[in-house]
């Protein structure tokens, strides 16, 4: 969606929205933390996200990735910055073609600063000289698939003091097919504000996003103001010039300092705010929160579907899902990527038969050998594995090799049942309680359009032991409500599903709208799935060495168990799937595995 029309949204609704902004860092290990925090902030509910462009290089290249990653599997509505800045045209083409594969349709088109080692800005050969001339090009390239941002700079920039230049610029560069405008950070409110009018006094019209810096740290606060050339009211320095040594308590003072300006532009009926997030989380929700716009328990913002949508080209349609994949989203998108269409109303012949292969980047078990053995011990009885489960369920671990983020609100209905279970042998590594026509606005089990009613059955994923699989299924077919799958390793499939089409586990009924059926389960995802279940297990055991019990422990249960999933299709059953377990222990559970003679 282009920024501009959720601008124009939010100026009609009156409802304040805000966005952020991330640079690419320099290590690997800095990439993947800044990935996690993008997943973890995209639940603050950014309206969109933008990509600072790393001149030269490796950077210009993690730009790309990081605009792809943020848009196809965060499902992060991103904005792409590009700049003239050693660019000649053929590498400006390399990076439009890779935001737009990405399903990216918003560009920041900017000058850029100079490289490091020259004093001053040029243009190199075949190059562009001003931001105005890429916007042109990009305009004559790509019509109206990328809606395009400028800078504005409302204290002037490193190279141009003069205002009234700058604003001659500024009317260019929309002129030529910008159609909002970004600008430079500021502490004076009123120096914006009165930016602003000169702004619209020279006919240019396009919507203002302010750009806010929030404080860290008082250093970096007079660094990040020097840098910027922005005036710091006096207000603001009596404030944290005597607290400076403190930075827990010059965040929270600044926090109040910025949400007040904050308040300003939004009391004037600007209705975005844009924050220079510095690759951090903490003081920019610190911020959010004093100013009422994200919860303070954490909870997510409203959901349009269960699951987080991608964004990638070809993909904003797509609404309907295996439920396999649940805690697992970017593996799931990457597996689909090469599908010509995606599953849109129903799950039916138009998706490509095929999921990737389990090789692709995203797929196997994340962090090293000695990072997953810290998190997850050195089991050497099933009793310490099922511990392992017991503790993520209770949240004393925040991931499991088939979960990679925490355990939510959802399962504490069933929770109990869910740690019994565990405390007997049935390794559980998905579920979803029935839900009975609560409303779309529901904190928990809400999604979709506002004035809805959605509804779950209830779903339970578990490895199952080869001892107590022959006793289940017979339990579960004496059942007509309750349907099943279940496979090994090796490919044994077991089922009473009626046929091989999908089962909607999840659905929503919305005034005006058809019945939206966006999660399922079916056999030739869930044959899919178990493939990639499986290889997490083997990594996890592969995290030991070969002649420890928790290696021979883990490939066992990986080697022999069953992969089990079952679905109870009276969506008024709430705890109906549990009593098929009545009674049922696996044997030996604190015998230790024990490798030759020891």
């Amino acid at each position: 969606m282009h920024i501009k029309d959720k601008l124009a949204d939010a100026e009609k609704t009156g409802r304040a929205m805000f966005s952020f902004e991330f640079f690419p860092p320099k290590t690997a290990q800095g990439v993947q933390n800044l990935y996690d925090r993008m997943d973890r902030m995209h639940d603050l509910g950014p309206a969109f996200i933008d990509v600072t462009w790393g001149a030269g290089g490796r950077l210009s290249h993690l730009t790309c990735e990081m605009v792809n990653v943020a848009q196809t599997v965060y499902g992060l509505e991103t904005c792409m910055h590009l700049t003239c800045t050693d660019m000649e045209k053929e590498k400006v083409d390399d990076a439009l073609k890779e935001a737009y594969k990405a399903g990216c349709t918003n560009i920041l088109a900017l000058r850029g600063d100079p490289p490091r080692e020259k004093e001053k800005w040029e243009a190199v050969e075949g190059g562009f000289r001003y931001a105005s001339d890429l916007v042109k090009y990009i305009k004559q390239k790509y019509g109206d698939h990328f809606d395009i941002g400028v800078a504005g700079y409302p204290e002037g920039c490193e190279d141009q003091q003069d205002p009234d230049a700058l604003l001659d610029h500024l009317k260019e560069k929309v002129d030529a097919g910008g159609t909002f405008i970004v600008t430079q950070m500021f502490y004076d409110v009123e120096i914006f504000l009165s930016w602003v009018q000169k702004v619209r006094a020279r006919g240019i019209k396009v919507p203002i996003v302010p750009g806010i810096m929030p404080i860290q740290t008082y250093a970096a606060f007079l660094r990040r103001a020097k840098w910027s050339n922005c005036h710091i009211p006096q207000k603001w320095m009596d404030a944290l010039e005597p607290i400076k040594n403190d930075d827990a308590v010059v965040r929270e003072v600044g926090k109040g300092l910025v949400a007040e300006m904050c308040r300003r532009i939004l009391d004037v009926g600007i209705m975005h705010l844009h924050f220079y997030t510095m690759n951090l989380a903490g003081a920019t929700r610190m911020v959010l929160e004093e100013l009422g716009m994200v919860s303070l328990d954490g909870t997510p913002t409203k959901k349009t579907l269960p699951w987080r949508q991608s964004l990638g080209l070809n993909r904003r349609e797509e609404d309907v899902r295996p439920i396999f994949w649940k805690n697992r989203n970017k593996s799931y998108v990457v597996r689909t990527r090469d599908w010509d269409e995606f599953p849109n109303g129903r799950w039916g012949d138009s998706r490509s038969p095929a999921f990737g292969e389990l090789d692709a980047y995203g797929i196997g078990l994340k962090g090293t050998n000695e990072q997953n053995i810290k998190l997850w011990g050195t089991p050497r009885s099933l009793m310490d594995v099922a511990d392992i489960f017991v503790r993520f369920l209770r949240q004393d671990l925040q991931s499991l090799p088939w979960s990679e983020s925490p355990i939510t609100g959802e399962a504490d209905a069933i929770k109990t049942e869910l740690v019994d279970l565990n405390r007997r042998g049935f390794l559980t590594i998905n579920s979803q309680p029935s839900v009975n026509g609560v409303k779309s606005s529901h904190p928990i089990y809400g999604w979709g359009p506002h004035g809805g009613y959605v509804y779950q059955k209830a779903y339970l994923e578990l490895l199952v032991a080869p001892s107590m699989i022959a006793e289940l299924i017979d339990r579960i077919e004496r059942d007509s409500d309750i349907s099943f799958y279940a496979v090994n390793k090796a490919g044994d499939l077991r089922t009473n599903a009626p046929s091989d089409g999908p089962n909607a586990v999840t659905w929503g009924v919305f005034p005006g709208k058809e019945i939206v059926q966006p999660t399922i389960v079916e056999t030739i995802s869930f044959l899919a799935w178990k493939d990639e279940a499986f290889r997490l297990g083997s990594d996890w055991a592969r995290c030991h060495p070969i002649p420890s019990p928790s290696r021979r422990l883990i490939d066992s249960i990986m080697e022999d168990w069953y992969l089990v999933n079952i679905v109870h299709n009276d969506f008024h059953q709430t705890h109906g799937i549990f009593d098929l377990f009545a009674g049922l222990r696996v044997d030996d559970m604190d015998k230790p595995v024990t490798i030759g003679g020891s």
